[in-house]
């Protein structure tokens, strides 16, 4: 029986967690995505907050609907990996997480994030959150492919910076059965090695600006994401080039020019 494109991109996505470190940069839209694999990387995962802007929204303000089609979309823009994103699961009980996972596997991703964090503003009780994991985990079982579940403990960047909650969280998350254990706002090499050494699932970490790769590796990361970090980084150097040309007339920024034709060259979506 032949392989699927989405069966090979989920052994792809699987064999990665088992190798070398690596990062994992965070398109948040399907051109972000064809640079992001025309330079090199070799998965995809996406922003909830960097797609949010995309609609002219704050973080959170997603639907599931728009979340799904965002994941066929990056998915179809090349041939690498794509994890989702999932933030809560769109709903805090274990039913939701399923169907949040079911639609966006059927959408073409091999991976996907849950939060312990709900919308309304207060981080799940642990046997709630340890509920939520287990039908995640459930789902993934019965996809029929390779799909890494990440599952996240949100204290660190929700106002409870506790770092032995955190890692018992994580814990009680691996116990469940997730793949990959992430803990998005990890202050310092020292927390994030003391993370990584706690648990023997492969441990993603949100980059730092003061922070190398090579240093995160060295503290015990499988993998590096960077968040919204890079829409940041673009709107930035738009927000910068329009304000240049508003005040002072200063065009210089429209000099760049981007090898898009070469970026662009491979059309997945058109195979």
């Amino acid at each position: 029986m032949s392989t699927t494109r989405q069966e090979a991109k989920g052994a792809v996505f699987r064999a990665l967690h088992e190798g070398e470190p690596f990062v994992i940069p965070n398109p948040w839209d399907a051109s972000s995505a064809r640079v992001l694999a025309a330079v090199g990387f070799k998965a995809l995962a996406t922003t909830s907050s960097g797609f949010a802007f995309t609609l002219g929204r704050l973080d959170g303000e997603a639907t599931l609907d728009e979340v799904v089609d965002h994941a066929a979309a990056v998915d179809r823009a090349t041939d690498l990996p794509v994890s989702i994103d999932l933030e809560n699961g769109y709903g805090a009980d274990p039913d939701s997480v399923a169907v949040a996972i079911r639609r966006v596997a059927a959408a073409g991703a091999v991976g996907g994030s849950i939060e312990d964090y709900d919308r309304d503003g207060y981080l799940y009780e642990l046997d709630r959150a340890v509920e939520r994991i287990v039908a995640a985990v459930e789902t993934v079982r019965g996809l029929g492919f390779p799909f890494m579940l990440t599952a996240r403990a949100e204290n660190h960047i929700r106002g409870n910076p506790d770092l032995d909650d955190t890692i018992g969280r994580l814990q009680a998350y691996q116990e469940a059965g997730a793949d990959v254990l992430f803990a998005p706002g990890l202050g310092d090499l020292q927390d994030i090695r003391a993370v990584c050494e706690s648990v023997s699932r492969p441990v993603n970490v949100l980059a730092r600006p003061d922070l190398t790769v090579a240093e995160i590796f060295e503290a015990g990361a499988q993998r590096v994401s960077v968040g919204g970090a890079l829409a940041w980084v673009a709107i930035k150097a738009l927000a910068d080039a329009a304000a240049a040309i508003r005040d002072s007339g200063d065009l210089s920024a429209l000099a760049a020019r981007v090898p898009v034709a070469d970026w662009f060259a491979d059309r997945p979506d058109r195979q």
